[in-house]
């Protein structure tokens, strides 16, 4: 934990918010102030001494001068559906929540660009965007409820990754309060950029610890026309994950490329209503979308992804040969977490391998699991290596939790690395990661990011507590 003795806000301080504000957007205690001490990570609790809720630049801007001449806590929160703890204020102080940053200011249609504010939800966004025909591909399994500020923080990704990019491919500028209270544009809205560093790309992926994001304008495409959709079953997960590297070498890029191993379908099953069979001798499923302008050129798609899906033993393909059966298929998808979450206590790791590792991943992590008595159930982006691992609790006792399970999960991380994989590829290393940090990054690339952290920060108000381990 950080060595800096931050103050707690006093009623002088708290006025003072207020004043910025307005009094009705403070507040300081009940089960109002209980909402925001939690995020999705695990079953981890932080209370705030105050949230604070802003609407404009300005207001950042006035707040972060407060807290930093006061060497006071300030923790940014989204829409709180984080998975590595960084929306958690590990050191009280004040919780800044975006929620009322919730306009979409502008949609350009002759450049195809937006600018949105970050308190935007990522379903509402791309809505928006697809009514006038446009599409912003990012859709992380919580879109439905994500901010597209905790988006950027964490650089989100999702199924269309594989195809699209993740986050970071779609911003071109943003609208920075930094924690001394400066207002800047990170870069400008134009396509090509060779002007100074790259401080969007610097911005995005800081999960919070540089700056207070309050406007983005983000680049669009146009929406395909068609998609198609196949849910593969498999015998051997094993087999399923060597498929998709095969996909890729067939000169196929698919628009979404998911894994769910057994236990991941059942917990669903049980957790939401779904319409899916599960075979006895079925081990993994990989759903395999496809997306274009040229309906037969996808058919032809599905069919060469066919022909590769039966070289690796899958079973009976599964066409969506409607938008009801696309939607069941994507919604037992989207239930995974929430579901394995419901089943035990557990921890996620969120690990990432180049995608023709991603066999030797999925073998690594059960013998590792064997080999420290955890039993995991593993889902994922197949098509770029993301491969989320959740470790199920169950009936192991608290000190075995607690002591043996570290030493499993340092193995994993390990296992990434040597891969030439690393530790997250989408949740970001938070508060919960921070400690595993070491294994991916030399003392020298950690002494540099520090090093950038005090630039943007020199009193280490913004978001301590997270990324960097030891802080």
């Amino acid at each position: 934990m950080s060595t800096i003795q931050y103050s707690i806000p006093d009623s002088a301080v708290i006025e003072k918010l207020k004043a910025i504000v307005g009094e009705s957007e403070v507040i300081t205690s009940g089960e109002d102030l209980e909402n925001y001490s939690h995020d999705e990570t695990e079953d981890l609790v932080y209370h705030p001494a105050v949230v604070v809720k802003p609407q404009t630049a300005e207001q950042v801007s006035e707040i972060l001068k407060i807290c930093n001449e006061n060497l006071i806590a300030v923790t940014p929160r989204g829409g709180g559906t984080g998975l590595s703890g960084g929306a958690l204020p590990v050191y009280g102080g004040v919780l800044l929540s975006m929620e009322r940053f919730n306009k979409i200011l502008n949609i350009d249609e002759r450049n195809l660009q937006a600018i949105v504010e970050p308190g935007v939800i990522n379903e509402v966004f791309q809505q928006a965007v697809k009514s006038k025909g446009l599409f912003y591909p990012p859709d992380p399994a919580s879109k439905g409820s994500c901010f597209l500020g905790g988006n950027l923080a964490e650089c989100a990704g999702g199924p269309k990754a594989v195809k699209y990019g993740v986050t970071r491919d779609y911003v071109l500028n943003i609208e920075v309060v930094l924690p001394t209270g400066e207002i800047i544009w990170t870069g400008a809205n134009v396509l090509k950029n060779s002007t100074g560093y790259n401080l969007t790309h610097l911005m995005i992926g800081s999960e919070g610890t540089l700056g207070i994001i309050t406007k983005i304008v983000f680049r669009l495409i146009p929406l395909p026309a068609h998609d198609m959709l196949l849910l593969v079953p498999f015998k051997s997960a094993e087999k399923a994950c060597e498929s998709v590297a095969a996909v890729f070498r067939a000169g196929i890029i698919p628009s979404a490329m998911e894994f769910m191993e057994r236990d991941a379908i059942l917990f669903v099953k049980e957790f939401v209503e779904v319409n899916i069979e599960v075979e006895d001798d079925c081990n993994a499923h990989l759903i395999i979308e496809v997306d274009g302008n040229d309906m037969d050129q996808l058919m032809r798609d599905c069919e060469k992804i066919s022909e590769i899906m039966y070289d690796y033993e899958c079973g009976e393909i599964l066409f969506a040969d409607s938008e009801q059966r696309k939607s069941e298929l994507w919604k037992m998808r989207r239930a995974v977490g929430e579901a394995v979450k419901a089943h035990s206590v557990y921890k996620e790791e969120d690990t990432v391998v180049p995608r023709a590792e991603l066999p030797r991943l999925l073998k690594g992590v059960k013998q590792i699991g064997n080999k420290y008595g955890f039993h995991s159930v593993c889902y994922g982006h197949a098509g770029d290596g993301n491969l989320h691992v959740n470790i199920l609790k169950n009936d192991l006792s608290d000190e075995h939790w607690n002591n043996a399970l570290p030493k499993g999960i340092t193995e994993i991380f390990k296992l990434c690395v040597e891969l030439g994989g690393t530790l997250s590829g989408e949740h970001g290393i938070g508060l919960v990661q921070k400690e595993f940090l070491p294994i991916a990054l030399t003392s020298k690339q950690i002494e540099i990011q520090k090093n950038i952290k005090r630039a943007f920060d020199p009193n280490y108000i913004l978001n301590p507590g997270k990324i960097f381990p030891g802080n």
